[in-house]
C-alpha cells in the first residue's frame, strides 16, 4: 500500500510593513513605559514624565518623545505665552490602551516578580 504525500506550499513568513513598524516603535527601549505613563496620567511635562521613568535618560527620553510624535503618537502642546511644555497622546496613542493592558495581563501571568 503507497502513501501519497503532500507537498505544502512553504509559510511565507513575510511580515506585513505595518505590523513590523508597530513592533519597531513598541519594543524600542521606553517607548512603551512612556505611552503606559502617558495612558495613566494622561498630559504631563518632560519633568513629570521623567521622574515616572527615572532610569531613562534625558536625552533618550527626549529621542523617544520626538519619535512618538513624528509617529502621531503623541502630541507636543507648546504654550505662546508660557515655557510649558506638556505631552499628551493622540488619538491613535490612546488606542493603544487595551493592547497596553493585555500586554500588563500576560507579563504577570508569565513573568513573575522576583523576590530578591
Amino acid at each position: 500500500m503507497r502513501t501519497s504525500f503532500s507537498v505544502k506550499e512553504p509559510i511565507n513568513y513575510y511580515l506585513c510593513p505595518r505590523f513590523e513598524k508597530t513592533f519597531s516603535f513598541l519594543g524600542k527601549k521606553w517607548n512603551g513605559l512612556i505611552i503606559d505613563v502617558l495612558l495613566q496620567e494622561g498630559k504631563l511635562r518632560f519633568r513629570e514624565i521623567a521622574r515616572q521613568i527615572p532610569k531613562c535618560s534625558d536625552r533618550v527620553l527626549v529621542e523617544r518623545l520626538r519619535e512618538l510624535e513624528n509617529d502621531g503618537v503623541i502630541v507636543r502642546n507648546d504654550y505662546a505665552d508660557s515655557s510649558l511644555i506638556e505631552y499628551c497622546l493622540t488619538d491613535q496613542g490612546r488606542e493603544l490602551a487595551p493592547i497596553m493592558t493585555q500586554l500588563h495581563d500576560w507579563s504577570e501571568k508569565w513573568y513573575p516578580v522576583d523576590e530578591g
